[in-house]
């Protein structure tokens, strides 16, 4: 896995940005990458909002890394469903776990990552852009995945995908897949260990004290 690949996680889940009014069917069958009301024209919109909100705030960001994390905080808890997601990570150790337990470990774990990779934001080129692939159904009415393309200048384009589900009539993403690595599996087999070890309260406190990072390798 590429070293910067957490930071274009975090980067990519922003780029959907503050959630819009979404239709509660599911999506159609075929590609509507340009459909009004599509979870595919959610990302479209908003992650040109998002970008240009950066560009513009860079400066400041720079300047004050508080205003950053406010920003990133923000626009994270509006597109990420942060529960579902902790959920899927947790797997098997998460079966009958309490609310309370998987949220803390939610928090914990965004946290984490916020912390170590946010600032890694106003490193990424100005003109990044966001290309639609395609918009199509999960197995089993899921959700939808979105699949789309980062463009940089001067560099190949990064696939990203998005796993969407349609929550109390909002679109929220419950894993990013960046070059066909999935961040709920990838914090999965990390923490698969040391939840066979010790309870999810426990590994959510050491990921709030530093003792274990969220960290998919290089």
């Amino acid at each position: 896995m590429k070293k910067s690949l957490l930071s274009v996680f975090i980067t990519a889940a922003l780029l959907v940005g503050a959630p819009l009014a979404a239709r509660a069917q599911a999506a159609p069958p075929a590609a509507a990458p340009h459909s009004q009301g599509t979870a595919s024209k959610l990302v479209l919109d908003n992650s040109t909002r998002v970008l240009t909100t950066l560009e513009q705030r860079r400066a400041e960001f720079r300047g004050d890394r508080n205003a950053l994390t406010r920003f990133i905080e923000g626009e994270f808890d509006r597109v990420f469903d942060r529960v579902y997601a902790a959920r899927l990570v947790l797997g098997i150790h998460g079966r009958g776990a309490s609310e309370a337990d998987v949220k803390l470990f939610s928090d914990a774990l965004a946290d984490n990552l916020m912390s170590r990779y946010g600032a890694s934001l106003l490193d990424f080129n100005a003109r990044l852009r966001v290309r639609i692939k395609s918009e199509t159904p999960l197995p089993a009415n899921r959700g939808v995945r979105v699949s789309t393309e980062l463009l940089r200048d001067g560099g190949e384009p990064i696939p990203v995908d998005y796993l969407m589900r349609n929550v109390g009539g909002e679109w929220k993403i419950f894993d990013v897949m960046v070059e066909g690595i999935s961040y709920v599996q990838t914090f999965k087999s990390q923490f698969d260990g040391e939840l066979r070890r010790k309870s999810i309260a426990q590994v959510a406190a050491e990921l709030r004290s530093g003792q274990v990072k969220a960290d998919a390798g290089n």
